[in-house]
């Protein structure tokens, strides 16, 4: 990003502010949807700061800048940041100030204290949240009408137009309308007459619809208003075929304009309404004239929990996931790396070869695809101007997925590429043997993902290892490729992991300036065994691809996860072998013989 178009939209936004009487803005990462990855037409943070992660925060105030974010991008944002007038803030570090803190002291000499953040992009949970903070902070105010990229974003690009489609009951295993009649239940437990559902995955798997307004994710931008005896989709009505609408009419879902919404929200015929704080943006709880019943959406856990029919697709797209990682390894394999492959090499080629295979969609994220010091960047992504030639030495760390109509992939295999260092070998091991130790946990029904945390952080911290990203998240079903309410970390998180559900495991470390390591499965939640103690869960292994057996030092191995690993690769070869080629099937052979 050009330093000085950053500073130019900065000294813009700032005469807006003092048009608006405001002495700093927030911008954050958010859509009117709660999205974790947003359409173009939402990423205004970015633009006005020119950091491109999926996670962070930007302040403008009238004399100064800071961005906040998280350590998967502490030295991506150092590199994008450097020469403007952000200053990093790193998220969970000791002397890192909160946004309100660092608003409360920057605004401590000024006569209008006075903040704006735009309602519609951000939920009512954050800004409640930070209105308190900053009343608490000397008096500030937090104005929540006003988003100044109407005015200063002059070739801002449109919401998103791509055309609705049906998922087949052949994927999606239930109907839409046994989907309504369930989270009509829900609501009524939580005595509920209806809820306004903003998360646009929740839309999708509850209507069984999918489209392609998000950049790796197969959902199309709307609203759904459910009542006791109907539903209304807020969408622009240009993106609804006749069959998309003959199959919502049958379903007994109107259809209205999707700026209509805050209107619909004033006409809803119930006595009250179900808003999950933390899905649901500020401008349209305001907007909402009855009772309001503040607890979370039913659909996110129901939605994690596979079932017969999306169980069986995942299988079948790991399997066809595994077979084009099996040719782009016995590729790789082949290549002289001579100076000419690169990052970038690696990655088209793996989306080549994944594109050839039945049903699938479209990657599931950006590839990361990080040689070197880049692995120790943790969401790195490979661009014409970070691109680098691979050497026969070091690891390459490659984090991928795609989107196949039957199941959504997410893998994690780190390569060596020549002779390593002894250090490289052993975080690789230690990273491996935490890896193992989570997919080899059986575990009691009611346990949480925190619970299981440090099963795959063990070995790393007894050698003074630790990382700070979560350990494992859901996978959605042709949906986005993180997916909760689960999640596999350090940090507390309540909700069980349950039977159906898929999770992933993905330890890594990090060493900056040398080096990463990562290794990622996806899993699923299946039934262990019940003893008088009550019922026990364990993990089946989707993700099909070998595991690199060159980095490790086998002495540091134990025998039980020797065996797990040499378990896991007779599988990936039993189940791959069939679709593969006699070459193929010859290099698959070799790559997962016993260790």
């Amino acid at each position: 990003m050009n330093k000085e178009l950053i500073a130019k939209r900065l000294a813009i936004l700032r005469e807006e502010m003092r048009r608006e009487h405001l002495s700093a803005f927030v911008f954050t990462t958010g859509d009117p949807h709660h999205s974790e990855y947003t359409a173009e037409h939402w990423k205004g943070r970015e633009w006005i700061s020119g950091f491109n992660g999926s996670a962070g925060t930007a302040v403008v105030t009238l004399k100064s800048a800071a961005l906040w974010t998280d350590s998967r991008y502490f030295i991506a944002a150092e590199e994008q940041l450097k020469g403007t007038e952000y200053q990093l803030m790193k998220l969970k570090m000791p002397e890192t100030p909160t946004v309100a803190q660092w608003i409360g002291s920057e605004l401590a000499d000024m006569d209008d204290k006075a903040v704006g953040i735009d309602g519609m992009t951000n939920g009512v949970a954050e800004v409640e949240n930070l209105k308190s903070q900053l009343k608490q902070l000397g008096g500030i105010t937090l104005h929540t009408a006003w988003d100044p990229l109407q005015r200063i974003w002059k070739d801002r690009p449109t919401v998103p137009l791509c055309p609705v489609e049906i998922q087949p009951m052949e994927y999606a295993g239930e109907e839409a309308a046994s989907k309504l009649k369930r989270i009509r239940k829900a609501l009524r437990e939580k005595h509920a007459d209806g809820m306004l559902v903003a998360s646009l995955d929740d839309i999708a798997w509850t209507l069984n619809l999918r489209g392609n307004d998000i950049h790796c994710c197969p959902l199309f931008v709307s609203f759904l208003l459910i009542d006791t005896q109907s539903a209304t989709l807020f969408i622009y009505k240009e993106k609804v075929g006749d069959e998309v609408k003959a199959y919502l009419a049958k379903l007994g879902v109107r259809m209205a304009d999707y700026n209509q919404v805050k209107q619909g929200l004033k006409d809803y015929p119930e006595y009250n309404i179900l808003m999950d704080p933390d899905e649901v943006c500020y401008t349209l709880r305001q907007a909402v004239t009855r009772p309001v019943v503040e607890a979370a959406s039913p659909i996110p856990a129901m939605k994690a929990v596979k079932n017969e029919a999306e169980q069986n697709g995942f299988r079948l797209a790991m399997q066809r996931d595994g077979a084009a990682l099996v040719k782009f390894l016995k590729w790789m394999e082949e290549q002289t790396i001579d100076g000419t492959m690169t990052e970038l090499t690696v990655s088209d080629r793996l989306e080549q070869l994944r594109s050839e295979q039945p049903l699938y969609r479209g990657l599931s994220f950006d590839t990361i695809s990080a040689y070197g010091p880049h692995g120790a960047i943790v969401h790195y992504e490979p661009t014409q101007e970070t691109d680098v030639p691979l050497q026969r030495k070091s690891l390459l760390l490659i984090d991928s997925g795609a989107q196949y109509q039957n199941g959504t992939t997410d893998i994690t295999r780190t390569l060596a590429l020549g002779e390593l260092t002894e250090e490289e070998r052993k975080v690789y091991t230690l990273v491996l043997k935490g890896h193992i130790q989570l997919q080899m946990l059986i575990f009691p029904k009611g346990a949480s993902g925190t619970q299981l945390d440090a099963v795959a952080r063990r070995d790393l911290w007894q050698h003074g290892y630790n990382f700070l990203h979560g350990t494992g998240h859901g996978v959605g079903s042709f949906l986005n490729v993180h997916e909760g309410p689960h999640q596999i970390r350090m940090e507390y998180v309540a909700q069980p992991l349950c039977e159906g559900m898929t999770v992933t495991d993905e330890p890594g470390i990090y060493l900056k300036d040398r080096f990463g390591v990562r290794i990622e499965n996806t899993l699923l939640v299946v039934p262990a065994f019940q003893t008088e103690c009550g019922t026990f869960l364990k993990f089946e292994t989707l993700t099909l691809c070998p595991i690199d057996r060159r980095p490790i030092i086998r002495e540091m191995m134990s025998e039980e996860e020797i065996d797990w690993l040499n378990q896991y690769h007779q599988m990936v070869y039993d189940r791959l072998a069939p679709i593969l080629s006699e070459d193929e099937k010859t290099w698959l052979k070799t790559a997962t013989k016993p260790l």
